[in-house]
């Protein structure tokens, strides 16, 4: 059992505290929140406490730092007495471009744990990438994931691969709901209603993704299974390759990768 802080309570902090709400190993949960009373909504939700910074920094064995990257160095300032005074603070930090290395040189001695999370943690279908200094033992880790487990999956990377990694997690709700559209605009062209079209477009890429992650199978296979000889969709499938699908999507993530350096 562990007492597990937040500062930041917006929408990707909010969604993990809520994910860290279920877990049977959060004893406490401690919000905290530039305004009081976003934090007080969520905390009466999840029957969390209300607190400030620097209480989350003194109580908290989790700290989860969910606030902007260009924010970071000021509000870790106003709380660093409190970190000082401790012996040992779990410290998560979700700020992006933040390395372990950087963190750590920013928080002293307390282990440190880096995440990336995605916008799909908001309904625990998320993606969370994390990696960790040195200091953080294996049964912290185990922790951190317990405590985000609700939010979707949580996959310890090596930190040199979470840029490349991000480049799908994060960037790639982007250019699915892009796919979606394009589904859903096809459909309207043959006559399918809009709000139906959206429907079917989007719950047919969450039960795909169900079915790859459940059986394991590589995605040519299951193409291939959907393709019978001569049918249509076969013949879509020409259409996507005519357009350079795959090479656009494999561009698209290679891009956002490039971005980050």
């Amino acid at each position: 059992m562990a007492i597990v802080g937040f500062i930041g309570t917006g929408n990707m902090g909010g969604a993990l505290a809520r994910a860290a709400a279920k877990s049977p190993l959060t004893e406490r949960l401690l919000l905290a929140n530039r305004s009081a009373e976003k934090a007080r909504r969520l905390a009466d939700e999840l029957g969390a406490e209300v607190c400030d910074n620097r209480a989350a920094a003194r109580e908290a064995d989790v700290l989860f730092l969910a606030v902007k990257p260009q924010g970071l160095e000021a509000m870790v300032k106003g709380i660093r007495d409190e970190l000082q005074s401790r012996d040992r603070v779990l410290i998560v930090s979700m700020a992006a471009g933040w390395t372990v290395e950087k963190l750590t040189a920013l928080l002293g001695s307390h282990p440190v744990v880096r995440i990336m999370p995605n916008i799909p943690v908001a309904v625990g279908g998320g993606v969370t990438m994390l990696c960790a200094s040195d200091e953080v033992t294996a049964e912290e880790k185990a922790l951190v994931k317990e405590l985000l487990a609700a939010s979707g999956m949580v996959s310890e990377l090596s930190e040199p691969l979470m840029e490349a990694a991000s480049g799908v997690t994060g960037c790639g709700p982007a250019f699915a709901a892009m796919f979606v559209d394009a589904l859903a605009d096809g459909a309207v062209a043959c006559g399918l209603p809009r709000r139906e079209a959206i429907a079917y477009a989007a719950q047919m890429m969450k039960g795909t993704a169900e079915l790859l992650l459940a059986g394991g199978e590589h995605p040519d296979a299951l193409r291939d299974r959907v393709c019978s000889p001569g049918g249509s969709t076969i013949q879509g499938v020409r259409k996507l390759e005519e357009g350079a699908f795959r090479a656009a999507v494999m561009n698209a993530v290679i891009a956002a990768w490039e971005k980050e350096f």
